[in-house]
């Protein structure tokens, strides 16, 4: 009898030691099933709410899922392959197959929370790789729970009552969790409290009412660690150099702070100021200091710091001056630990929950016009002037207001679609690899939006000594700005002369011994805001005028004089001539001095500015006159830099930037005639015609309305709608109501119809002055409501424009006037109920009007609303014009300079070749411009794309 074997008894599917490691998977699973529950309740919370709960004790439990899914991960998969080579032959295939599917669940698992890791070494950054990633992770835990389920059942018994109550007592803690902190969202969209810090004139606000520490404002290399790119455009913007390490500001801070301390005791004046230029001092408190060492403090050279715009929360209003709420951000653990260790760990952290990072740093805020306007929106308040509320600079309601933010009903010109925000102009994409970088457009390229902010700051660049490419970026956006076009010439040298347009192709000769009148005529073209705008006082922007004979300048406008590299003060500049209340020129950056403009030259955008310039053609001479117009820009003027740089100026080097040019060759004969001797312009015939009308038209005196309508009637003449609205706006400023509804009837009905709700906007102003209200009221409320589908396709909304709000609010107090006598008393009440939500309105968009304010005091005392009545009448004072302070001082401008007083006459004419002027000087040492070809392309590409013009 044959003795067989006995089989080998399988080995046990957990072992001893097996099982102990079971346990401590099962545990520590069970762990990170409780902590992601905890994480998936606050995200669930956060979609359904729109508030963000993320917090300090929220980034240590995410911390703990990394870390401990991290060392999940080998245990894992050790104890699965132990298990499997136990179990991989036992006859049980149900219970190996359950296993089989519960291991690729887990290796799914795993391998999703790899890839949402980030480190160094490794990093997968693609969006939809990065979504399906997520997903699979949110999905395979509950795929892994069903598998061991199934597994199980197939094997030894499970102890439901235990594991049921691990999962309730699990689920209490996670719903208790979420509960509390769903109490407690992040208090962002707040106005600021009150506390211990007081900021004011500046209307910045700390979320918590107290200082913040100045270190937390100067984290600008722990922001590098991951935005590289970034980091090195911010390092040469103006932004950087917004504060005490700008040379220019150091000078005008100085003495701000100077003349608040001799005039108040202390500095607090020049809060003002530093609401915006100098976060870090001020916010911290050192900037109260009157002993503030303004070279060597560590706030000194911080500048507008990256936390100084990203921990902004709130835009408060947009009266501007810094009317934000800034918070001290939270960070993630361990960030600024000195342990390398632990600031790597907190580097892995953001890379790996980098939602919690740019909800903090990055918000919708960050796209809007009104988050620049806080800084780019200025008044002067009492509390600096001792006088009284002023307005300064203002980007934004130059923007609002405009036809390229799609909100102005008034514009000349509307771009194909609306640009939402500052951005788009000012922060333009550029090729990046940083963290943050992102395909925007679908191209492929990953970008990030250029921190440089380029606009038109050359200065700075050149005091510090910038890389070229630096001012390179400044000159390209500003080469968009403008273009120039000798467009006219008038005879007998008057503005009332027999015309001579368009000039090119044909050209007129010119007669020996006789007067004329050159007409350039200067346009916005790539502008979403007036030029030029910010410090409009002491930017340098002047038209040079060139008129040669034979190689040689016998007749000059513009031109450099003197060793100092000043321009002569008798030239066409676009800027503000402000003056303080002695009748001095604002000419050192000294806003507490500001009282009141003698001037202004600025263009708005998407308009035009018409320029006369007088030339005696010589007797005897013969051949041809050779002209060139020239528009140039320096940031800062020579007065300024004679001040700043003190005993070591000797000239004014700052660059000098070519924005636009053209030029034409006269021919000299005994008669005027017109011959075809010149390249026809790229700009088209109609938009030549029509940007000598807006220039004329927006000049006050009746000579120039004439010239308007002359050129208005050249372009309906050429089938365009504008011409005929253009003439409608002229006759409605004269009063000539017949002329401006027939002109209106035909804007409609041309080959191409002006805009819809430029006639509605024109027609219902004429509707008002004919009486016919109710028709008037309808013409408003269809502009308020963007009541035209080519306007809404292209992005603009007119219910934006203050302007009009209080349009119709002025009408509805005139139909309310009508309603006379007891018996309609409720109608007439009812109306100026209407006039007064349509006057709030304005005030939304613009809190600081006094119009609106003055109409509201009016209405409110006619509804016996006295409280309201005296608040608006008291805020109307605040904000109105002072006309009778002001004569005084314009008086004494115009007695002390005479090229002042010149420039700011009705009507100007430059005389090219005004008796007692220095000798011309070209500017060529300090000009940093493209070829004159290159220069006269790009500003004829500017304004050739009719649609697009700005």
């Amino acid at each position: 009898m044959s003795t067989m074997n006995p089989r080998p008894r399988p080995k046990k599917a957990v072992g001893p030691k097996l099982k102990i490691l079971l346990v401590a998977l099962l545990i520590v699973f069970t762990l990170l099933a409780v902590n992601s529950a905890y994480l998936g309740g606050i995200s669930l919370l956060e979609w359904h709410t729109g508030e963000t709960y993320q917090d300090y004790s929220y980034q240590l439990m995410f911390l703990f899922h990394l870390l401990v899914g991290i060392l999940f991960l080998l245990p894992a998969v050790i104890f699965i392959g132990l298990h499997m080579s136990n179990t991989w032959r036992r006859p049980n295939r149900r219970a190996v197959y359950a296993g089989l599917g519960l291991f690729v669940a887990v290796l799914v698992l795993l391998i999703s929370g790899l890839m949402l890791v980030r480190f160094e070494a490794f990093e997968i950054r693609h969006p939809g790789v990065r979504s399906v990633a997520y997903w699979l992770h949110i999905a395979a835990p509950l795929l892994c729970v069903w598998l061991f389920v199934l597994h199980r059942l197939a094997g030894p018994r499970i102890r439901w009552r235990s594991g049921l109550a691990v999962a309730a007592s699990g689920a209490v803690f996670v719903i208790g969790l979420v509960v509390l902190q769903a109490q407690d969202p992040r208090a962002w969209g707040q106005v600021g409290r009150d506390g211990n810090a007081d900021f004011t004139p500046a209307l910045v606000r700390s979320a918590t009412g107290n200082f913040i520490p100045a270190e937390t404002m100067m984290r600008e290399e722990y922001c590098a660690n991951c935005h590289q790119d970034a980091h090195d455009q911010w390092q040469h913007s103006a932004h950087r150099f917004a504060s005490f390490n700008n040379p220019v500001y150091l000078f005008a801070v100085r003495n701000t702070r100077k003349a608040m301390l001799e005039r108040d005791g202390d500095v607090r004046g020049a809060r003002f100021c530093a609401g915006c230029h100098d976060l870090a001092p001020l916010l911290s408190g050192a900037f109260d200091d009157p002993n503030f060492d303004d070279v060597n403090h560590p706030t000194a050279q911080a500048g507008i710091t990256c936390t100084a715009c990203h921990a902004i929360t709130n835009v408060n209003n947009v009266k501007g001056n810094g009317d934000f709420t800034i918070e001290e951000p939270i960070h993630y653990p361990f960030a600024f630990s000195e342990q390398p260790a632990l600031a790597w760990l907190s580097r892995q952290l953001i890379k790996a929950n980098p939602d919690f990072h740019k909800r903090t740093f990055l918000k919708p805020l960050h796209q809007k016009s009104e988050f620049c306007g806080t800084c780019h929106k200025v008044h002067l308040p009492k509390e600096l002037n001792n006088y009284k509320w002023l307005r300064g600079q203002n980007h934004y309601d130059g923007f609002l207001l405009s036809g390229v933010s799609g909100h102005g009903v008034t514009s000349f010109y509307y771009p194909p679609k609306a640009q939402p925000n500052c951005n788009g102009c000012h922060m333009p994409l550029t090729a990046s690899n940083d963290f943050a970088a992102r395909d925007f457009d679908g191209s492929g390229q990953r970008s990030v939006h250029d921190h440089l902010f380029p606009a038109a700051n050359t200065g700075i660049g050149a005091i510090l000594g910038f890389p070229e490419e630096v001012l390179a970026k400044h000159q390209a956006m500003m080469r968009k700005a403008l273009r120039v076009d000798l467009m006219a010439l008038r005879l007998d040298g008057r503005v009332d002369g027999e015309l001579i347009a368009p000039l090119k192709p044909n050209v007129p000769s010119l007669q020996p011994g006789k007067t004329y009148l050159l007409q350039p005529v200067v346009r916005t073209t790539g502008m979403g805001h007036p030029f030029t705008e910010g410090t409009a006082d002491s930017n340098e922007v002047w038209v040079e005028v060139q008129v040669k004979h034979n190689g040689e300048v016998i007749a000059h406008s513009g031109g450099m004089q003197g060793s100092d590299a000043e321009v002569d003060p008798w030239s066409h500049f676009i800027n503000a001539y402000v003056l303080d209340r002695n009748g001095n020129r604002i000419d050192r950056r000294n806003p507490e001095d500001i009282f009141v403009p003698l001037y202004s030259h600025q263009i708005p955008p998407g308009a035009a500015d018409l320029l006369n310039y007088r030339l005696q053609v010589p007797e005897g001479i013969e051949g041809q006159l050779d002209v060139l117009v020239r528009v140039f820009y320096r940031k800062f003027d020579t007065t300024l830099m004679r001040m700043v740089e003190g005993d070591k100026f000797e000239r004014n080097d700052l660059p000098v930037t070519l924005l636009a040019e053209d030029q034409l060759s006269f021919p000299l004969a005994a008669e005027t005639a017109l011959t075809a001797t010149a390249k026809p312009s790229e700009i088209p015939e109609w938009q030549r015609w029509n940007d000598y009308g807006i220039g004329a038209l927006r000049k006050p005196q009746r000579r120039h309305l004439r010239q308007a309508e002359e050129a208005f009637r050249q372009v309906e003449a050429l089938g365009r709608g504008e011409g005929a609205l253009n003439l409608a706006r002229v006759y409605l400023e004269e009063g000539r109501l017949d002329e401006a509804a027939q002109a209106l009837d035909r804007a409609g009905r041309a080959a191409e119809p002006a805009p819809a709700w430029s006639r509605a906007w024109f027609g219902g102003l004429l509707l008002k002055q004919q009486g016919e209200l109710q028709q008037a009221v309808a013409a408003f409320e269809s502009l308020a409501d963007t009541q035209f589908e080519q306007a809404r396709t292209r992005g603009f909304d007119f219910s934006r424009d203050y302007r009009l709000l209080s349009e119709i609010g002025l009408t509805f107090i005139e139909m309310a006037k009508s309603e006379r006598g007891e018996q309609r008393a409720a109608r007439r009440r009812e109306l100026l109920q209407q006039a007064r939500q349509w006057f709030e309105r304005s005030l939304v968009e613009d809190p600081e009007n006094a119009l609106a304010h003055y109409n509201l005091a009016q209405v409110a005392r006619q509804l016996d609303d006295h409280a309201a009545a005296e608040h608006h009448a008291a805020l109307h004072a605040k904000y109105r014009v002072d006309e009778n302070a002001r004569d005084f001082a314009i008086a004494e401008a115009r007695r002390k300079n005479p090229a002042a007083r010149h420039a700011a006459d009705p009507v100007v004419i430059y005389d090219l070749q005004r008796a007692g002027r220095e000798p011309y000087a070209e500017p060529v040492q300090s000009v940093v411009y493209p070829t004159s070809q290159q220069a006269s392309s790009a500003s004829a590409a500017a304004g050739a794309s009719a649609s697009g013009a700005r």
